[in-house]
């Protein structure tokens, strides 16, 4: 990869893409909230769309979560309990196993979109081009691991971590970046551009899944029965002897 378009997709492109990511979700909420859905075609035909869906969410949390933490909590946090390479074992097989899981829900997803009639027809090409992204970006993500297994020692994670924890706290540095070969780097800028596209494709429900936890918080709901023709007072405590 030539020099500058590395510079640039490792030191510039990152904050173009959060940016985008933040500022778009907000921009779309406020203008566009009926469009905040993920259409869903369940009413259409069923079918994979049950175990496709869910093989798909299970893995694809799994994966957002497990690449948050292990990317960007600060090695000191962890040396003592757990080296960098049982740290690469366990990401290895706990995100090769995910990632699997994921990739057949997803492909499941994707087939139904592409080749069930109905759901072709109903289809925006944004969602199908959101899926095929999704696809690749997981098939990438896969291939990594054979990389990932030849370098036991945990080095190539060390690099990542550090990497994705100088862009969270203002310091790029894309150097330390071009050793690495050439699917970590592809899925690295694939996947930025996923939060990229995030804000103007069926993803911006995701925002609403998180919001969705504050239904544990809120207060019960009271409902009362209203019935018609009953005696005045039916619904007043008894009196117990």
């Amino acid at each position: 990869m030539n020099t500058y378009l590395h510079d640039f997709f490792f030191t510039v492109y990152p904050y173009i893409c959060l940016a985008v990511f933040f500022m778009g979700s907000l921009a779309r909420f406020d203008r566009d909230q009926y469009t905040w859905k993920s259409d869903s075609s369940q009413m259409l035909r069923a079918g994979l769309l049950r175990w496709g869906s869910n093989l798909f969410h299970v893995g694809i949390l799994f994966l957002f979560f497990g690449h948050s933490v292990g990317m960007l909590t600060p090695h000191a946090l962890y040396e003592p309990f757990i080296t960098p390479a049982q740290k690469q074992l366990l990401a290895i097989v706990a995100g090769g196993v995910a990632g699997f899981i994921c990739f057949i829900g997803l492909s499941m997803l994707l087939w139904r979109r592409l080749f069930d009639p109905r759901i072709r027809l109903t289809s925006h090409r944004t969602d199908i081009a959101i899926l095929i992204i999704l696809w690749v970006q997981l098939t990438l993500g896969l291939i990594t691991l054979p990389f990932s297994l030849s370098h036991a020692d945990g080095g190539v994670m060390m690099i990542l971590a550090d990497w994705a924890q100088r862009i969270v706290t203002f310091r790029p540095l894309a150097a330390n970046l071009i050793g690495l070969a050439w699917p970590y780097k592809v899925h690295m800028v694939l996947g930025m551009t996923i939060f990229l596209l995030f804000p103007f494709s069926r993803l911006v429900h995701v925002w609403s899944g998180f919001a969705s936890i504050t239904y544990v918080l809120r207060p019960y709901q009271l409902v009362r029965a209203r019935r018609l023709n009953l005696p005045e007072g039916h619904n007043a405590p008894r009196r117990v002897l």
